[in-house]
């Protein structure tokens, strides 16, 4: 692999950001992950590919151990400089907590905060040296596409949906996420695209597909192997061309049989 990446994880213990950073060690790139436990994270991509010894990537890996909405402007700026990517696979915890109680804009916040400290770090740069960075954002399906581009929904799904919205806090904060990423055209140098996969399951990397929108119900068309989310992301870091398909844009990825 001839390039080399620097890419900013936050979410990284979790089930998908996990195979982010395990996936982008592979391939000898740089990682900062974002974690509140650096040795919890490292038993994690040991679980997952026990043949690759910690000590392989460590000259890879920087972990910072803090909650992402904890960091100081200062900090958040500091761990943007010189990425070439910012990832995020935030998501509540599916407990009681973790879904009524705080913090309830997590995922619309860190996003707000990274691509602020990204552009902060811009501002300082002289504009011949202005460094492009991608951001990416783990959505889901059930987030339609705010340009309204999305398949009409049927009368089901949409009160569904409303349900979603304002019974289940995590949903309205994808949402949110979305909303706010889909306005950022402001800023060249900072592209963005939101990843929607199908119902997420667990398992080895495989061929994914990914399409401009939702290719039938909401209620299940096919599922997502998270391994497979992770490897679209790490697929549009590190491949031009696919990132220029995608950028700006929100697709929706479900697995190949």
């Amino acid at each position: 692999m001839s390039t080399t990446t620097t890419t900013l994880v936050v979410g990284a213990t979790g089930a998908t950001g996990k195979h982010v950073v395990l996936q982008l060690l592979q391939q000898k790139q740089h990682v900062r992950a974002i974690a509140r436990s650096k040795q919890r994270l490292l038993d994690t991509l040991n679980e997952i590919s026990p043949n690759d010894a910690s000590e392989e990537y460590a000259d890879f890996l920087t972990v910072t151990e803090a909650a992402v909405l904890d960091l100081s402007d200062e900090e958040l700026e500091n761990l943007c400089s010189g990425c070439d990517a910012c990832v995020s696979c935030l998501g509540h915890n599916m407990t009681f907590q973790g879904v009524f109680g705080k913090p309830r804009r997590l995922v619309t916040d860190a996003a707000k905060r990274i691509c602020h400290a990204i552009e902060t770090n811009q501002s300082k740069e002289k504009d011949s040296k202005i460094r492009m960075v991608k951001f990416i954002l783990m959505g889901s399906d059930g987030v339609a596409n705010p340009n309204g581009q999305d398949e009409k929904r049927t009368f089901g799904e949409r009160f569904l949906v409303f349900l979603l919205r304002y019974l289940i806090p995590p949903h309205r904060d994808n949402e949110n996420a979305a909303a706010y990423i889909s306005g950022k055209t402001d800023n060249p140098n900072l592209e963005w695209t939101v990843i929607r996969p199908t119902d997420l399951i667990d398992g080895s990397v495989t061929k994914y597909e990914l399409l401009p929108r939702p290719p039938g119900s909401l209620f299940g068309d096919g599922v997502a192997t998270r391994s497979n989310v992770a490897k679209s992301m790490v697929d549009m870091i590190l491949t031009q061309s696919l990132w220029d398909e995608w950028k700006f844009k929100m697709p929706v990825l479900h697995d190949l049989n």
